[in-house]
């Protein structure tokens, strides 16, 4: 008995070592227009940048309603969910990235605490600025990334929802308008924190880790 499931737990492995991970989609087209202005405060709409100014309040908010419930969930994710957790060096590679949401505070009928299943999204480079767009998924940002200092970038963009085709451009749609901060949390881990984002969450965190390419043959 004990070798047949040891027979079993080979084939297991075995099985899960062939499988290939899935393969992230091709680089998608250029989110929009890049803007023109030279620095992202000269592009940031005044209510972006009082969610900016609020970041402080939207952690401790954000984590005091989940931590009664979700505790354990939180403290799982580390410096994920860590306020001070950003490293020099934030500037995200261009690549494609597994990518996930994770929403604190609790809006209308959702919870303080949910983490969303993973996706790819895509860092590309247009003039000079990096662009970011989620590729899958019902709502997908997509905007650019403008650089602010060396342990922190700043996300302009907006929300593409359902099958709809291409963004806007950041700043003609205040209710599809995105602002998050673009940090380095560990070695090849990235966050873009968006304070006080719409549906009622006090903070949503979305997580980068770039995709692995497959070895060569």
């Amino acid at each position: 008995m004990a070798g047949v499931r040891f027979a079993l737990l080979l084939g297991c492995l075995v099985l899960a070592a062939c499988q290939s991970s899935p393969t992230p989609p091709a680089p998608p087209e250029p989110v929009a227009a890049p803007p023109e202005e030279e620095s992202w405060r000269t592009a940031v709409r005044e209510a972006d940048t009082d969610r900016l100014n609020r970041l402080d309040s939207a952690w401790s908010e954000g984590l005091a309603e989940a931590r009664p419930r979700f505790g354990r969930a939180i403290d799982a994710e580390g410096v994920l969910l860590n306020p001070g957790a950003g490293l020099p060096r934030a500037a995200l590679p261009p690549g494609s990235y597994n990518c996930r949401v994770i929403r604190l505070g609790a809006g209308p009928r959702r919870a303080a605490f949910t983490a969303y299943p993973s996706y790819f999204c895509y860092v590309g480079v247009e003039d000079e600025l990096l662009a970011f767009t989620k590729q899958t998924g019902s709502e997908r940002p997509a905007g650019y990334v403008w650089n602010d200092t060396d342990v922190r970038s700043i996300f302009l963009g907006t929300m593409v929802e359902g099958v709809e085709g291409d963004p806007t451009a950041y700043g003609q749609d205040p209710e599809r308008d995105m602002v998050g901060i673009v940090e380095r949390v560990g070695p090849f881990r990235y966050r873009i924190v968006f304070p006080w984002p719409r549906g009622g969450a006090k903070i949503e965190v979305l997580e980068l880790v770039p995709v692995v390419p497959p070895a060569a043959d």
